[in-house]
């Protein structure tokens, strides 16, 4: 299996901003994402923190990660009734990026 980011690296940052609109960020992948900071504002000549960053290259709308939250609660919440077991917010986050982004 081919790693998800090897053709698309600005993928991560995407999948990173999911997990922060559903509060699943872990620190270390936020941390990476910080200090990829003025790679992104070189590569995009865009200036910011690395949300705001990935927001303005991907012309989210500001309420966007409202809307996320509320996909991610519900969506949750019937996965676990169906399933029995825990919903996993890395997969939710990379099915939601690729279901709505991967075209961009």
């Amino acid at each position: 299996m081919s790693d998800r980011y090897s053709e698309a690296p600005f993928l991560r940052f995407v999948d990173a901003w999911v997990l922060k609109a559903i509060g699943h960020l872990d620190d270390a992948t936020d941390a990476y994402c910080t200090a990829m900071v003025p790679s992104l504002e070189k590569s995009f000549g865009i200036k910011g923190s690395w949300p705001d960053i990935v927001a303005k290259q991907m012309n989210f709308a500001p309420d966007l990660p409202a809307q996320i939250l509320r996909i991610w609660a519900e969506g949750k919440a019937r996965y676990e009734e169906g399933n029995g077991e825990p919903a996993d917010p890395v997969q939710f986050a990379m099915i939601f990026v690729d279901r709505n982004f991967a075209q961009r």
